[in-house]
Parts: C-alpha cells; sequence; structure tokens
C-alpha cells in the first residue's frame, strides 16, 4: 500500500514519511543502523543512527562518520514519524527499529536471537501491527543447544586437547562470536590467545562493560611453544589454511557457526570439530519472537524465506517474503537455504512490502 510505512527502494528499506532507510545497501542521506555487521552497516552514507553501544564498533570499521546514537527505548521524532531503538539480542549494540506514524506500528528486527549470552542487552519483543524479520535459520531443522550445553562441550574439547599438549583453535567469526564464547569459556584451563581481527573488538565489549577474560595475541611477549599448547585460539574462518595457522604446530581446530547442524558442512570446512553456536535466531527462536510482537501482517527477509513465509500464513498472519542484500556472517549459506520470491523493488515495477 503507498502509505506503508516501510517500502522498498533499490537503496534497501525506505520509509517515505521519515525520509530515511534502514540497514540500506547502497549510500543514502540518512540511514538508522540496526547493529554494525558488513552486510548491514556499509561505508559512504551521509548520516548514521545507530544504538551507543554500536558507536566503537562502526567507526572502528568505517572510520570518522557523522553517528548520532540511542540509548534503548529513547524517542525521536523525524519528520513526524516516532523512532525508538529497542534491543535485539544479536550482538553489542544491536537493535530492532519501531517506527510510528499515523496510528500505525511497524519494527524493523534487523539480526536477532532469542536466548541471553551475557554479552548484549537481551532481546525484548516490541508489539506491533507489522513486523520485519530475519529468518536466515527458519527451518524446523535448526536448534541451538543451551548455552550451558554449548560451552560444556567447548570446554571439554579445549580440555582434552590442553592435557594433550595441542592448541585448541576455534573459528568464529570475530565480531559478536568471538566475544560471546571468550565470556562464556572456563579460562580456567588455559591461556587464551586471539587473532589481530578480535583484539580490537575485544576492546570495544569491555569498554561497554562486558567481563571478558585477559586475552593475549601471538605476538605478545611471553606467548611460547609451551604456551601455545595449553591455549584457546579464536581467530576468523578467514585464517583457516594461512600460514598465521603453522605457528600453533600439532592442534585441534573447530568451527563455530549454526550452519554446523548440518550433515556435511564440518566435513567441508575440513575442521575437526564443529560446534552448533549462532547469534541468529533458531526455529523455535523466530516463532517466538514472531508471536511475541503480536503483529497480523509479516514480512520476511533473507535466509529460508519461503519455508516461514508458508508456516506464518498457515498460522493465520499475512505474511510474504521481502528480498534484500543482507547475508550471514558466519560463512556462505547454503543454496537452499537463500533462495526465495522477493518483492519487486519500489521505483521498478512495485510500490510498498504489502
Amino acid at each position: 500500500m503507498p502509505d506503508d510505512l516501510v517500502i522498498a527502494r533499490p537503496e534497501g528499506l525506505y520509509c517515505p514519511p521519515g525520509d530515511f532507510y534502514i540497514d540500506p545497501w547502497r549510500p543514502v542521506d540518512r540511514a538508522v543502523i540496526t547493529h554494525a555487521h558488513s552486510d548491514h552497516a556499509r561505508f559512504g552514507h551521509a548520516h548514521y543512527l545507530a544504538h551507543r553501544h554500536s558507536a566503537g564498533t562502526l567507526r572502528a570499521r568505517l572510520g570518522e562518520i557523522n553517528l548520532q546514537t540511542l540509548d534503548y527505548g529513547e524517542v525521536i521524532v523525524h519528520h513526524g514519524v516516532k523512532l525508538s531503538l529497542h534491543p535485539a539480542g544479536h550482538v553489542l549494540g544491536s537493535a530492532q527499529v519501531r517506527l510510528e506514524h499515523g496510528g500505525r506500528v511497524w519494527v524493523a528486527s534487523g539480526d536477532y536471537k532469542t536466548e541471553p549470552d551475557g554479552t548484549c542487552t537481551p532481546f525484548e519483543p516490541v508489539p506491533c501491527d507489522t513486523f520485519i524479520t530475519e529468518s536466515t535459520f527458519g527451518l524446523p531443522i535448526y536448534r541451538w543447544p543451551s548455552q550451558a550445553e554449548l560451552f560444556a562441550e567447548i570446554n571439554g574439547w579445549w580440555r582434552t586437547n590442553a592435557e594433550q599438549g595441542r592448541a585448541s583453535v576455534l573459528l568464529c567469526y570475530a565480531f559478536g562470536k568471538a566475544q560471546r564464547i571468550l565470556h562464556g569459556v572456563d579460562a580456567g584451563i588455559g591461556p587464551i590467545v586471539v587473532h589481530g581481527a578480535v583484539e580490537p573488538l575485544n576492546a570495544v565489549y569491555r569498554a561497554a562493560g562486558v567481563v571478558l577474560p585477559p586475552t593475549l595475541r601471538v605476538t605478545d611477549e611471553g606467548v611460547d611453544a609451551a604456551l601455545l599448547q595449553r591455549a584457546l585460539v579464536l581467530a576468523p574462518p578467514s585464517a583457516h589454511g594461512t600460514p598465521w595457522m603453522r605457528r600453533f604446530g600439532n592442534y585441534s581446530d573447530a568451527f563455530a557457526s549454526g550452519w554446523m547442524q548440518l550433515r556435511g558442512t564440518r566435513r567441508r570446512r575440513g575442521v575437526d570439530r564443529g560446534f552448533v553456536m549462532s547469534d541468529h535466531a533458531d526455529w523455535p527462536g523466530l516463532q517466538q519472537a514472531i508471536a511475541g510482537t503480536g503483529a497480523e501482517r509479516v514480512f520476511v527477509t533473507h535466509g529460508s524465506v519461503a519455508v516461514m513465509v508458508r508456516w506464518l500464513t498457515e498460522n493465520g498472519l499475512e505474511a510474504q517474503g521481502f528480498k534484500t542484500e543482507y547475508g550471514d556472517e558466519d560463512m556462505e549459506a547454503p543454496t537452499a537455504a537463500s533462495s526465495h520470491p522477493g518483492l519487486p523493488l519500489a521505483g521498478e515495477g512495485a510500490t510498498a512490502l504489502s
């Protein structure tokens, strides 16, 4: 409908009455950013609005941008649109965007997960008429272990390797997942070494008050072969198979990702172990989050869109897919999970998300 609060444009999700975009993938004048992962926060916008805990990460990634920040629940009015940010539970500073105008309330979720992890403000459902939700893991197969189960597995793997004199190299996304692992593991097992891409982000989390254990870089004084034989090493997936890994000698490696739920993914990644861990909601989490909004209309973005739309429709909601350029920060998603019918872009043969 032409009076909808969010429509699709080639630049991204656009709010016509407010004249701003949400997580646009092309340069725009005013961008509201849900979180600082690279597929949602891109370079080139004239003005950025985000949660204050995203400031450190956004500036570390994008430089000295023109950035305005808000606290959760703080309301501003722009061109008559009431806008506020609410916890998404995805990574530090991640936010859902609530828009209110003309008696209508829309919420754009960004990326989110529903189980608290101790490193960011937990997800809160925001009542609305229309909800724009992600569905990265929108298939019934995706059901995450609890925090306790996950870290019992990681600690057991690390402890066994340390007892056998092998480094434990855990590949994980540098922003969000690495800090979640640091916060949750038993640091008494041994020293923790991090890749150079991880440590600056640790500093952002510590500055925001998130408790993380001490970490070392491989170039730090005192980091020798004896220490590395007991260490947990956190590194981004891009480090796998590079010369940087040679210094760890006879190491065991693992990958932390929601995609590890799929048979064969660990084998394709060429690692010894896979841990099922994601900063996105699983299938029950998506259902819980959507129900918690009370929304009657739901638009589904990136991931298993067709399956989620069908489930929502069968449960009495008005739902349809919405094509975006967002991705998954863990790794390349399976092709089957990323194919879905998308809405034509406004200005290219269609109008709104309706």
